[in-house]
């Protein structure tokens, strides 16, 4: 299912969550209506996605909700590059080898900017600028870790990686232990590391019979003790 694209001021409560989470609070009111006449803003329903084969390079503010980034290869071929969270900042490159959409893992709210135009508006603020580097940085970062574990990583390593990660992003400590209430399905995590689904689901019950998490319905899991887990994923620290 694809999303039709909004009209402009369907969801200004979503620029408004872009603008105090990116934009500087001296910017001026000139600046702060250049970015929002920029602006384009979508909400999606879980399953459903957002094409940008012929849209050209975005980049996108996840206001609420989740999303995974999918690039579509020949005959079909579809792999998850990344995971999307709310507050969260992400490019989506131009079609050239590959074509890319976002799907919704759960209702969301997107605000998007064609990135060539949202690139000339932030050069000229140091501010907005430091803050796409900083996020660019962090991506570019959790892609190295990401490629890192595909290339040589172990099936029970990519998993405990998986959930290092995960538990940054969206845990919530409650008493010492990681909740994490994650929106992908079992099936999307393989995907994206990967693995089987069987393997995927192995690898979880392994770490579940050993107590350092638990699982709750579907889609909850509990990590116990983080640290455990930093020594699963055959990080250059745990190996010295």
């Amino acid at each position: 299912m694809t999303a039709t694209r909004s009209a402009m001021n369907s969801l200004p409560d979503a620029f408004d969550h872009f603008a105090m989470r990116i934009l500087p609070a001296g910017l001026s009111d000139a600046a702060h209506l250049r970015f929002q006449s920029l602006a384009r803003y979508e909400k999606l329903e879980c399953d459903q996605s957002l094409d940008f084969s012929d849209a050209g390079p975005h980049i996108l503010f996840l206001a609420r909700g989740s999303i995974k980034l999918v690039a579509h290869a020949s005959r079909s071929r579809d792999q998850i590059v990344a995971f999307h969270f709310g507050g969260e900042m992400l490019s989506v490159p131009r079609r050239d080898h590959y074509s890319y959409s976002v799907c919704a893992l759960r209702q969301c709210r997107i605000v998007s900017f064609p990135t060539a135009d949202f690139l000339e508006l932030a050069a000229d603020d140091a501010i907005v600028m430091g803050c796409l580097l900083d996020r660019a940085t962090m991506s570019l970062q959790r892609c190295r870790e990401k490629a890192i574990a595909l290339g040589r990583k172990t099936a029970s390593e990519r998993i405990a990686i998986f959930l290092i990660g995960m538990a940054d992003r969206i845990g919530n400590v409650q008493e010492g232990r990681i909740l994490l209430d994650l929106p992908m399905s079992r099936r999307d995590i393989a995907e994206s590391l990967g693995l089987t689904i069987e393997t995927v689901s192995r690898r979880l019950s392994a770490l579940r019979a050993d107590g350092a998490i638990e699982t709750v319905g579907r889609s909850g899991i509990i990590l116990n003790d983080l640290a455990a887990l930093h020594g699963r994923a055959g990080f250059l620290c745990e190996a010295a």
